[in-house]
């Protein structure tokens, strides 16, 4: 029951990706930032062991603390990376993909190959199109 003018949150009709409430669009824009993909290319990488946080930062230059952090809770929280702390002072921190994060690992390393084969043909189309607007 609502109350009168109370508004009830509508929930996103799954596959509706042009509905900004759609659970798929939802997970798409989570998964799909360029720190999602390095960090669970680098955990692929060392799969299954695990990668403490300052060495996951070492191996994705220009990602900061705070965007890392940010990444790696999302990931978590997705259940696509575990998260083990030990007690220690200061705690250590290590992460590493489960098995649903490796099947998102498959799926990125196709989007990763198709990148690296049409990124020369990129280039020439945004080399034609600045060409073009300097003419303009």
């Amino acid at each position: 029951m609502t109350t009168r003018g109370a508004r009830v949150p509508r929930r996103g009709v799954r596959g509706d990706l042009f509905d900004p409430h759609c659970p798929t669009r939802q997970l798409l824009d989570r998964i799909g930032t360029k720190w999602t993909s390095m960090a669970v290319k680098t955990l692929a990488d060392a799969a299954p062991d695990e990668v403490r946080f300052a060495e996951l930062r070492r191996r994705m230059p220009g990602v900061s603390q705070k965007m890392l952090s940010v990444t790696l809770r999302s990931l978590t929280r997705d259940g696509l990376v575990a998260r083990r702390v030990e007690p220690t002072v200061p705690p250590r921190v290590f992460y590493r993909l489960t098995r649903l994060g490796l099947s998102l690992e498959a799926a990125l390393a196709g989007l990763r190959t198709w990148a690296e084969e049409h990124m020369a043909e990129i280039d020439r189309a945004n080399e034609a199109a600045a060409q073009e607007a300097d003419e303009a």
